[in-house]
């Protein structure tokens, strides 16, 4: 009997004949090296890197050890270095700027996938999409000249005024350190939380809101329990994409942080990161030793953003496999 379509039943489908020609093998050949070897080729500048990081870096390795991730002075003329509070001043900026962005984020992306009418939905993602393009120097520009007047003048007296009582809100008010470097730090990561989180939730099969709201739940309970849990692994990613990206940020934080390597609990009072603190002084490195434990900073920052980043892209994958396996 002959299926439609002209299969004949029991029989195995056609099978497709290579092409014989020396010319089509050597052709399949020759692009499997090419991009076998552009694969490769990556793998290999990154482990290059981080050879060539650690050569570079073994002087201050071998003259500090574990001091240096532990010790809090950092001194070019006596030659000690220790990077504690530069590892501070980037955890501290980093979670302050994912304490303000975490929220917006995440919720402009529910309502942009699930709330927001369908005709303003695009335009609004492309927008959000754009300022992630802006560069890092027009925010810092923005943040020298509006941001930290504003909070030197405005915000950090009033906070004083009411939380002064908390480590945190005590101190002179000077515009620029820990807080306007992660509120600007905020503005940046927000485009990138938002469209990925987006997209994750728009990833989410349309059968789990039908069956929460087929159980007569709300709109808000569909989103919560049915959207929201469904894919709480992908915006946890998207969570630390935004982390990784305020652990490399340079420029813009470097202009408002204030540039001061020592550890406070006011947010008030400036302070230093890793990536500040080898655009500041990678330039005035006048020994060896010095710029060695310059290089070992960038080292530093160097593997704790690949593993951040890497978590993240494994939490955002997890949720495209399980979405793939239900609709299978």
């Amino acid at each position: 009997m002959v299926r439609e379509g002209g299969t004949a039943e029991g029989l195995s489908p056609p099978q497709f004949a290579r092409p014989t020609s020396t010319k089509g093998r050597w052709g399949d050949r020759l692009f499997r090296l090419l991009i076998r070897a552009a694969a490769l080729a990556l793998l290999v500048i990154v482990v290059g890197l981080v050879i060539v990081m650690i050569r570079a870096a073994l002087p201050s390795i071998q003259a500090f050890g574990w001091r240096f991730l532990v010790t809090s002075r950092w001194d070019p003329v006596a030659e000690v270095f220790g990077a504690l509070p530069l590892i501070y001043g980037t955890l501290v900026s980093s979670l302050l700027a994912l304490l303000i962005a975490v929220p917006l984020g995440i919720g402009a992306a529910v309502y942009l996938s699930e709330v927001a009418p369908p005709w303003i939905s695009p335009p609004i993602s492309f927008l959000i999409e754009l300022l992630a393009a802006v560069p890092s120097v027009v925010y810092g520009l923005w943040g020298i000249f509006v941001l930290a007047p504003w909070l030197r003048t405005q915000v950090q007296p009033a906070l004083g005024a009411t939380l002064g009582f908390l480590p945190l809100f005590q101190g002179p008010p000077y515009g620029v350190g820990m807080l306007a470097a992660g509120l600007i730090l905020a503005i940046m990561v927000v485009p990138f939380i938002i469209a990925v989180s987006r997209e994750v939730l728009l990833a989410v099969p349309n059968e789990q809101r039908e069956a929460a709201l087929a159980l007569g739940a709300t709109r808000w309970e569909t989103t919560r329990l049915a959207v929201l849990r469904y894919a709480r692994s992908g915006l946890t990613g998207a969570v630390l994409l935004g982390l990784g990206r305020a652990l490399g940020e340079t420029m813009a934080v470097t202009m408002v942080i204030g540039n001061r390597p020592e550890i406070s609990a006011s947010l008030f009072a400036p302070g230093y990161t890793m990536a500040s603190m080898i655009a500041n002084e990678f330039a005035e490195a006048t020994s060896d030793l010095y710029l060695s434990a310059l290089i070992e900073v960038g080292l530093l920052l160097f593997v704790v953003t690949v593993v951040v980043n890497a978590l993240a892209r494994l939490l955002v994958w997890s949720v495209g496999g399980t979405v793939k396996e239900v609709r299978e």
